[in-house]
């Protein structure tokens, strides 16, 4: 093989690999209508009650390195809001849970509505921005439903 067709070769792998990247980084924390949602029960989670407007449910790991800043933001952000609780469920020692709510990465967070229907999933570190959008668009849904 020809030194420069190797190189054209290897520059156009390393280009797609970067646009690849990017697309797989944009969708990143952002918020994921869930189709059919199941309505969860507190205590499959082994936590307190839920949220009379709304739960943010954060699934982590130990070995996590963004879990603790969602971890503090999606607290803030319940203890601001009334009727919204924060609650999060610790993977490493609960691999059922994430099979069953089908967590492919940390932190993912399930948006809840009062009655713990799944309504919205972030699917990496989601954005206070993005959080209180979602938050508002379902408390919408919910005085006009």
């Amino acid at each position: 093989m020809d030194l420069a067709l190797a190189l054209v070769i290897v520059a156009a792998l390393l280009a797609a690999t970067v646009v690849l990247g990017l697309v797989w980084r944009r969708g990143q924390g952002r918020a994921r209508t869930v189709e059919a949602g199941e309505i969860i029960d507190p205590r499959v989670l082994e936590s307190g009650p839920f949220g009379a407007t709304a739960t943010l449910v954060q699934f982590s790991t130990e070995m996590c390195t963004r879990c603790p800043g969602v971890h503090r933001m999606l607290s803030a952000v319940a203890d601001d809001r009334a009727g919204v609780q924060h609650i999060d469920v610790d993977l490493t020692h609960r691999p059922d849970l994430a099979k069953r709510f089908r967590v492919l990465q940390t932190p993912t967070t399930l948006l809840l509505d009062g009655s713990g229907l799944t309504v919205r999933r972030f699917g990496g570190p989601p954005t206070r921005a993005d959080v209180e959008h979602e938050l508002d668009r379902l408390t919408k849904e919910n005085a006009h439903g």
